[in-house]
């Protein structure tokens, strides 16, 4: 890769050629008049990537592994939170008790990792200062405090035992905002610049909702009688399924951004969450209404859904640090715009013909 850089007085150059390089001679014809030519190039084509090879954009700020777990036990808890209002609705006690303390515990630790990222607790009070539609951190905020809340008191009531209509009203409320919970943190990664985040826009969303179900369905299996976990095991394989589906087109679907997704520690953690969620939700359809196959099964599609919230998070960041995963669909979009203008003309002169 050649990069372009200046010299007082000497102009662009190439960073491993020669210096200056001196203008081609201009022949003399006709009597001694000189030719006027085109613009002639003084200096060698050059392939530029970035300023002294730094990122073009910059990364984000946010920690490992304080994002990805919150990412993770969001999502967890959000499923979890649906689950408890179906075996509530279904009259199935067991179930609907983990459910809510699944819940309740994935939430008020999710919200404990997101603080310790910013730092002070105090931010994230100011985040709840102004409401914008337009944004998806904002409106995040907003999603995250009521479920938060309404799950945290939920589960605190159904441990202590306490006001039995009050934990059935948290727990519809909880899942109302279960489903936008598991969900809007695709969307806010997908509304960065970062390119491994955001050009996957489409299918991310659908991977975080598959990861969120199968965890959520994975932990209330694990702790749940096989006689009432039959919801569980049902959301646990088709979230399997969705984030499986999901996954592949995020990892081959977009060209050279799909890159982070095979590579470097990103790549390692992927395949295994694959593996992890393929055999999990393989074994749920097989052994799944035996005791130890529940549990096996469910801490390998929690495991599942870990790897992929931390992979998908280590494939952002490594696309945001390298300069070509930035310049490159930059540059293909620029020529497939020109392809079409050339293309529109070319049509517009054949029909004035």
């Amino acid at each position: 890769m050649t990069e372009g850089i200046t010299t007082p007085g000497a102009g662009w150059r190439r960073a491993d050629g020669p210096g200056e390089r001196k203008p081609p001679k201009r022949h003399r014809r006709g009597g001694g008049r000189r030719r006027r030519s085109a613009e002639v190039a003084m200096v060698d084509d050059v392939e530029f990537t970035s300023y002294y090879g730094r990122p073009i954009i910059k990364p984000p700020v946010w920690k490992t592994p304080d994002v990805p777990l919150y990412l993770f036990l969001g999502g967890a808890a959000g499923s979890s939170a649906v689950l408890a209002a179906v075996a509530d609705l279904s009259d199935r006690p067991a179930l609907t008790r983990v459910g809510r303390l699944v819940a309740g515990g994935g939430s008020i630790a999710s919200v404990g990792f997101l603080i310790h990222d910013l730092g002070r607790p105090e931010r994230f009070l100011h985040m709840l200062r102004v409401f914008k539609p337009t944004s998806p951190l904002s409106v995040g905020t907003y999603i995250l405090s009521p479920f938060s809340a309404a799950a945290g008191a939920t589960a605190a009531v159904e441990l202590l035992g306490w006001f039995p209509r009050l934990k059935r009203f948290g727990g519809v409320v909880s899942a109302l905002f279960g489903g936008p919970m598991a969900t809007y943190t695709a969307v806010l990664l997908a509304n960065t610049a970062v390119p491994s985040w955001h050009d996957p826009h489409e299918q991310l969303p659908f991977v975080f909702a598959g990861s969120a179900m199968a965890a959520g369905g994975g932990l209330t299996m694990i702790f749940t009688p096989v006689a009432e976990a039959g919801p569980s095991r049902k959301m646990a394989i088709a979230g399997a399924a969705v984030e499986l589906a999901a996954m592949h087109k995020v990892e081959n679907d977009h060209g050279i951004v799909s890159e982070p997704y095979h590579e470097g520690r990103a790549g390692t953690l992927m395949r295994a969450a694959k593996t992890c969620t393929a055999v999990g939700a393989g074994l749920t359809a097989v052994a799944g209404r035996t005791r130890i196959g529940a549990i096996a099964s469910g801490t390998l599609l929690a495991a599942g859904s870990l790897l992929t919230r931390f992979g998908v998070f280590d494939a952002g960041m490594a696309s945001a640090r390298d300069p070509k995963y930035t310049v490159v669909p930059q540059r293909e979009r620029m020529a497939a715009r020109e392809a079409g203008r050339q293309v529109g003309e070319g049509e517009g002169r054949s029909v004035t013909r």
